[in-house]
This record gives structure tokens, C-alpha cells and sequence, in this order.
């Protein structure tokens, strides 16, 4: 921590004494958060109220009756009803080293103790500075990417990277992107995103232009993908400013694609002066690699780069052909100095505690969840757990039949019974796991035990 101004090396030592005995006293508060457990008599009531009064002032019910305590433990996490839940999909995507991990509540209290609350791109602290460095050193080793700026989500983030695309190639506007995409919420990004349920009422644009994602029953997926860029190359020519994908499909069903389904279109795209932007929002540090480009092994063609969620703000990184004009980007926020500190220790965790790479953490565990669901599917829960997949800590399995109803009944049976999942795809609708990068094998077996109970319930 850098020294707080006016304060001496002796007062920094005991401000830092100070955060660390803080940390240790709450830890000691939350040991008991262990493993599942059921609500509380002493607390129901008052659980009910808190998520009751969160959906009165939101306009519609919470999704699930969730209302955190501000305790958590690991994957565990404590609700108001006195609950303990095993949470399997953390905030979304955001909590990738899952409740209270020590070195991330210490750096969130070191940047909260910031002159400031939030930070901008005005006048950033020291933090901001940091991250951006961070970033673009990990990046660049398999990229060309050259510079970051920090943004407050992964939405603005998407944005601020089609703006660029476009002013790099004024007056083209058309974005291409995937069947099945979501790149956010903002009207651009729902346009771009490809679920009418998303944008119901609002007005399209016509800017976006459609590709069909991998199918790996097909064997000329590739070539099909291909020929459609192609055709609509032809027919819009020079309107194409960029071409935005997820290396792997999130909201869309978490599918995954070959790196030789890749290859051929970015190959295109730079022969025809297309930019290539990467929405690795959920993805970033998830899959085996600190980027999906570089476990897909395609870095050499990213012009630019969102990340978002386990980064606890958001990011745009891109090449020096794309560094935009002053004034096209901006924003008074860039991210919380507490966010900021702890986004930085993230990156500082994921990329030098064995996380990362084939033997490296992430790759166990996705290696046993995977084993753990296809076990199931082939035991005591025959057939109904089907195609599990993914990438590293992002995992689907077809649930049931598919169905979204079967889907929605299936995540409260979890969640009545412990566990905090969520869907994704459409036709059919997944099970979808963030795996926590923090769990181990008791706690894949008890999600494993959850699993079968729930299916068991509903079959």
C-alpha cells in the first residue's frame, strides 16, 4: 500500500497492522460458515422482509428469495433468513475467488481507505494507474493489444470498443456478430445481443448482421460461418466496421468452439479491414488462460478487447491502430479505489498462484465438475443431465428435457436444497455453473450430492 499522504512510515506500518487485525477478527466471525445449511426459525421472518422490500422499491420479485449478510466463507455464502448456500455462479460472474477471500477483503479496505470513494479518468489514484499496466502487460504477451481504459462495466466497455471501430473506419457502422450472442444492456449492445426477449418494445437499428455460431454434429460448420461473412461482406461493402464475438457463448447456452472454427473468419476479417473486437466479459480468467484468445490461440488477430466481472470494473484494451481520438471515450467513472484494489489483486492471484494453464488450477476443477455431471448422467440420474461442457470454470449441462420450465424448476430445487446455480441458451436451456476458482473436491462432491437430490425431486 502506498503511503497515505501527510501519514509517516511508522503510522503506515500500524494502519496496515490495523486492516490486518480487522481481517482477522471477521474471519474468526465466519468460520462456522462451512457448508450448507437450511434457514433459520430465529431469522425467517426477517430474511422475508429484506427480500420482500428489495423487489417492492425494484418493481418485481427478486429472482430468488437471496438476500446476502455480508458473511461468506469460500463457495459458501450466508443469507438474512439464516441460510448458507454452496454459490456456484457468483454474483454472475463476479466473484471469482468466491466470499471473503482474505487477500481480496485486505485490498478492498486498503483502496476504501482512499481519499476518494470512486475514481475517474480525470483524476485517478494510483490504483487506476496500475491496473491499466497490469492489464496490458498480461495481454500483450500473446497480442498485439497495447493500451487500456477503465470503465465502470462490461456494457460500457462494448460500447466503447464498437466506437472505436467505427471511427477507425468512418463511415462504416454495420457490426457482425454471432446467432445466440449477448454483449449487455445498453439499446447498441441489446441490438448486438441475439434474444428478442431483451429488447421487447425497443426499436432495431439495423445495424447488426448475424453469423451462425459452431455446431459440432456439423462437420462444415466452419464453412458455413464463413460463407455467410462473406455474403454479407459483399453486400455491405465497406459498411462493416467490425466483427464482435465471445470466444465462447455465455448467455447463449456456454457453447464452445475450435480454434479452427476461428481462424478462417478472422483471417477474413483482416483481409477485408475488419476489426476484430473479443468480448471476453465472462470469460476473462476463467478459462484456463487469463484470456480466451490465448487458450483458443488466436491473439495475433485481436484489435481489441473487453473484460469486465472478475476484474471487479471494466476494461477496454487495444492495439495502437485503434487508440481512438480525445474525446471519444471517457466517462466520470473508471471504478471504485476499493473495486480497483481488489480488481488488481485479482489479476495478481490469477496470474502467479497456479491457476492458470493445462496442470493449473482451473483445469482440475473443471475436470472433476465435468466428471462429476457426466457420472450422474450415466447413474442415478440417467439421461437427464446431458452434454456437459465448457471452458474452464464456465460450465453447462442440458438439465431434463430441455425445457424452460423444467430449467426454472430445477434452479429453485437447487436452491431450496443449497445450491445457487443459473440458466443460459435457449432451445434447449442449460444448467450453467461460474465455479468459484477457490473450490475443492468436498465441495464439488457435495454440489454433486445436491444435483442428484434435485433432479431426483423433479424426475
Amino acid at each position: 500500500m502506498s503511503k497515505l499522504i501527510g501519514r509517516t512510515n511508522s503510522e503506515s506500518a500500524k494502519i496496515q497492522t490495523l486492516i490486518r487485525d480487522l481481517i482477522t477478527e471477521v474471519g474468526r466471525a465466519e468460520e462456522a460458515i462451512t457448508t450448507v445449511r437450511p434457514p433459520q426459525d430465529d431469522f425467517a421472518a426477517q430474511g422475508k422482509r429484506a427480500f420482500d422490500e428489495a423487489g417492492k422499491y425494484r418493481g418485481r420479485p427478486l429472482f430468488y428469495p437471496y438476500m446476502g449478510t455480508g458473511a461468506g466463507r469460500g463457495p459458501y455464502v450466508e443469507l438474512e433468513d439464516g441460510s448458507v448456500k454452496l454459490d456456484l455462479i457468483n454474483g454472475i460472474g463476479v466473484n471469482i475467488f468466491g466470499h471473503a477471500h482474505p487477500r481480496l477483503r485486505e485490498a478492498a479496505i486498503r483502496g476504501a481507505l482512499s481519499d476518494v470513494i470512486m475514481q475517474g479518468n480525470l483524476e485517478p489514484n494510483h490504483e487506476y494507474a496500475a491496473v491499466g499496466k497490469k492489464l496490458v502487460e498480461l495481454a500483450s504477451r500473446k497480442s498485439r493489444l497495447k493500451y487500456c481504459w477503465l470503465t465502470t462495466c462490461g456494457t460500457m466497455a462494448n460500447e466503447n470498443a464498437i466506437k472505436l471501430a467505427r471511427q477507425k473506419h468512418t463511415p462504416a457502422k454495420l457490426v457482425v456478430a454471432m446467432e445466440n450472442s449477448f454483449a449487455g444492456r445498453s439499446q447498441l449492445m441489446a441490438e448486438v445481443t441475439d434474444n428478442p426477449a431483451y429488447r421487447q418494445g425497443l426499436p432495431l437499428h439495423g445495424e447488426v448482421l448475424r453469423i451462425p455460431w459452431y455446431k459440432k454434429e456439423d462437420p462444415r460448420s466452419s464453412e458455413t460461418a464463413l460463407r455467410k461473412l462473406k455474403e454479407h461482406v459483399a453486400a455491405n461493402e465497406k459498411n462493416i466496421s467490425c466483427f464482435m464475438f465471445e470466444p465462447m457463448l455465455g448467455e447463449g447456452g456456454y457453447r464452445n468452439a475450435p480454434r479452427e472454427y476461428f481462424v478462417p473468419l478472422l483471417e477474413f476479417c483482416k483481409e477485408k479491414n475488419i476489426a476484430v473486437i473479443v468480448d471476453e466479459i465472462q470469460t476473462f480468467m476463467r478459462t484456463g488462460e487469463l484470456f480466451a484468445f490465448e487458450t483458443l490461440g488466436f491473439g495475433e488477430y485481436v484489435d481489441i478487447c473487453t473484460v469486465a466481472k472478475t476484474l471487479q470494473t471494466g476494461a477496454l484494451l487495444y492495439t495502437d491502430e485503434y487508440n481512438p481520438q480525445p474525446g471519444l471515450v471517457a466517462g466520470t467513472f473508471s471504478g471504485a479505489s476499493s473495486a480497483l484494489a481488489a480488481g488488481l489483486e485479482s489479476l495478481k492471484m490469477i496470474s502467479e498462484e497456479g491457476f492458470l494453464g493445462p496442470q493449473g488450477k482451473i483445469m482440475r476443477i473443471h475436470h472433476e465438475f465435468i466428471a462429476m455431471l457426466n457420472r450422474l448422467n450415466e447413474t442415478t440420474c440417467k439421461g437427464l443431465l446431458q452434454d456437459a461442457g465448457g471452458l474452464g470454470l464456465m460450465i453447462a449441462v442440458t438439465p431434463l428435457d430441455g425445457s424452460k420450465d423444467a430449467a426454472t424448476k430445477l434452479l429453485y430445487t437447487l436452491y431450496k436444497n443449497g445450491l445457487i446455480a443459473f440458466s443460459c441458451g435457449r432451445d434447449p436451456y442449460r444448467l450453467r455453473f461460474l465455479i468459484p476458482a477457490i473450490v475443492d473436491s468436498k465441495d464439488i462432491q457435495l454440489a454433486g450430492e445436491i444435483i442428484e437430490k434435485s433432479i431426483l425431486e423433479l424426475a
